[in-house]
């Protein structure tokens, strides 16, 4: 089955001119870091170290070629399309495509500035890169193209959308909305966003002052009056009002103040609203909290939405995302150990239901896969950074692609035996991970999906092999039977190989495109699976 919609194919053609060489080129490697942060074949699940240009040598090398408008093209693609774990390394590129010394590939740098950081967080971000390249060097910053970019980022959004973001978003990196302003010495395209200009560089008494008595537009009128909103809301200590407004006007948490997080009736008006991926991040201090009790309204108002199939679409949100979450609320605690509650069993029961309703927001790859778990050592670890079992993680993770992938083989491995497992629609997470860790443990030999489907005569397009053992301990490099089974089937195969508890180390010091080693696992991990089945990495 081919993969639905169009792809740009990074294979590299071998000198014959046909498809078919695993050698890695630099725009596979440039794909990689915008992808994950790297140019290796290593992806490290929960790692979001600061991105240089020591691990983006290709990124350099492609620019030094002449290739700077392409490179900003497939910088503009991942982070468009969702195929980036995280939103740093395209950003961090765009920051040194805009510092090139070619005209055209900072010209096309600086106009795709709004489309890649439509977040105010982002902007900072690129403008706190471009201050890091920069450190060193004589001159500063803020030339006329970096300036007509920022005032261009402002200028052209819609008024009350401006309104909102810089009341939401005012700073970060170091950077404030007052900052580029000034810095960009933007002059604003219309009254509207003037307004908004005045209030973020003067204040809200200045804003008063001079549009008080001025007949306005109708544009600047409804600017004029979210932001009176927005100040008014600053200064309440009334929970009544502030919720009212937070209802009305669709306000969200960061433009409150502390204390008005600490009620149960702001808080009732916020949950009609906010985000789902912010409810799962934040469920366990609010329940700490005491903001959401047994039977409280508060606590059904997140039950429903949990359950809503039309909440969970809208929300795009992921069932590993849910699991991650109910996993962690289950726990009963932080990760530092400082925030600690007692979970509720409503919301149990509604992640519960949500995680099996939003596998319809996992889009299908259209490929032919074989999800192999490795049973020879008990699966009773946790993985890195979260609060799942291994043997939890490996259920979920079959579950999910044998439902939304039709040609999926589901393996279960140990000790020179393959056995294939039959997942029904209708099994549960319990059941399914009862069904992978029923099969007696031994030695580990990773080659064994690969001799299956050999064997078996079966066309695979990925192996993904799931061991809880480190990647760099196996005797048989399934490397090896990866190429061979490539030259029998004449399919050109893909293996990934997850060692669930590991933190860091490689299968093998490879060069083979079609490989990658995945260290621990996270929701980024099926991004870096897709990317890789479609070519895209």
């Amino acid at each position: 089955m081919e993969p639905s919609g169009n792809t740009t194919s990074n294979h590299t053609l071998n000198s014959t001119g046909a498809e078919g060489s695993w050698e890695i080129n630099d725009k596979t490697k440039l794909c990689r870091f915008l992808c994950y942060g790297s140019e290796g074949d290593i992806y490290t699940a929960r790692e979001q170290g600061h991105v240089s240009t020591e691990n983006a040598g290709a990124l350099l090398s492609l620019l030094q070629e002449g290739r700077g408008v392409e490179v900003v093209e497939e910088i503009k693609r991942f982070a468009q399309d969702g195929r980036a774990v995280r939103p740093g390394p395209a950003v961090f590129a765009l920051a040194v495509c805009s510092q090139h010394s070619e005209l055209k590939t900072r010209q096309a740098a600086f106009k795709a500035l709004k489309e890649i950081c439509r977040d105010p967080a982002h902007l900072f971000s690129f403008i706190q890169y471009k201050k890091e390249l920069k450190e060193g060097m004589k001159c500063g910053i803020w030339g006329r193209a970096l300036r007509k970019a920022v005032s261009d980022w402002y200028n052209e959004q819609d008024a009350l959308s401006l309104a909102a973001v810089v009341t939401r978003c005012k700073q970060r990196e170091g950077w404030s909305h007052q900052d580029l302003l000034r810095l960009a010495h933007t002059k604003p395209a219309t009254d509207a966003v003037a307004l908004i200009s005045k209030y973020v560089t003067k204040g809200w008494k200045e804003v008063q002052e001079a549009y008080g008595d001025k007949e306005n537009s109708e544009e600047v009128v409804k600017v004029l009056s979210y932001l009176e909103v927005v100040e008014k809301v600053k200064h309440s200590c009334d929970e009544a009002e502030v919720s009212s407004l937070v209802e009305e006007h669709k306000l969200e948490r960061e433009q409150l103040l502390t204390d008005h997080l600490r009620s149960k009736q702001v808080w009732s008006a916020l949950l009609r609203e906010i985000s789902l991926h912010s409810i799962l991040k934040i469920l366990g201090k609010m329940t700490s909290n005491k903001l959401v009790e047994p039977g409280s309204s508060e606590t059904q108002t997140i039950c429903d939405r949990l359950q809503n199939e039309s909440s969970l679409k809208k929300a795009k949100i992921h069932p590993f995302s849910i699991l991650l979450a109910s996993e962690n609320y289950k726990r009963g605690q932080g990760y530092q150990g400082k925030t600690k509650w007692e979970a509720d069993g409503s919301i149990l029961k509604a992640m519960d239901c949500a995680f099996y309703k939003s596998f319809m927001n996992v889009e299908p790859v259209g490929k032919r896969f074989v999800l192999a778990v490795d049973v020879s050592t008990s699966l009773t670890s946790v993985v890195p950074g979260t609060a799942i079992s291994t043997a939890v993680a490996a259920a979920a993770i079959t579950m999910i692609f044998a439902q939304t992938e039709p040609n999926t083989h589901v393996l279960a491995f140990s000790e020179g035996t393959v056995v294939p497992c039959s997942l029904s629609a209708d099994m549960t997470l319990a059941e399914v991970t009862a069904e992978l860790v029923k099969f007696p443990s031994g030695s580990t030999d990773c080659t064994l999906p690969i001799t299956w489907a050999t064997g078996s005569g079966k066309s695979i397009d990925m192996f993904i092999i799931l061991t809880n053992n480190p990647l760099w301990t196996f005797t048989a490099s399934p490397v090896d039977s990866l190429k061979k089974y490539r030259l029998t089937s004449g399919v050109d195969s893909k293996l990934v190989m997850c060692g669930l508890t590991s933190i860091g180390h490689t299968i093998a010091d490879t060069e083979d495109r079609g490989l990658l080693s995945l260290c621990g696992f996270d929701l980024g991990a099926f991004c870096v699976i897709r990317n890789l089945a479609l070519d895209l990495i």
